[in-house]
């Protein structure tokens, strides 16, 4: 009887382990969707404050590559930071199931007890 306690436990922080490294993957999706975004910001911030050294008319078929480019690059960026954003909040929701179901899950998460060994 104190095996099954013992491999409810451990498929219990099983469970939690996996829920906080896809909670780590998710916050990674959404780094780079930060990154991502920014980039393109930068490029215009750049074109704008050297705006002074070219005449728009001139370069109009070189600038429309790059506006094109920068705005694929800005949605993308919105849908990595969506994506992650919302993939944190359903392993965040996960973990505070877990934790309303069982006492030992919102001990162990919030750390009050230790992990047997």
């Amino acid at each position: 009887m104190k095996d099954s306690g013992h491999g409810s436990l451990l498929l219990l922080t099983n469970e939690i382990q996996l829920l906080l490294s896809e909670e780590r993957t998710a916050l990674s999706l959404l780094r780079t969707g930060i990154a991502v975004f920014a980039l393109p910001l930068s490029v215009l911030g750049l074109l704008i404050a050297t705006s002074g050294s070219y005449r728009f008319h001139e370069v109009v078929l070189l600038l429309w590559p790059l506006l094109v480019l920068s705005a694929i690059l800005a949605l993308l960026g919105s849908y990595l930071s969506i994506k992650g954003l919302l993939e944190v909040h359903r392993c965040d929701r996960r973990v505070r199931e877990l934790k309303a179901r069982n006492q030992q899950a919102a001990r162990l998460l919030d750390g009050d007890a230790a992990l047997p060994r």
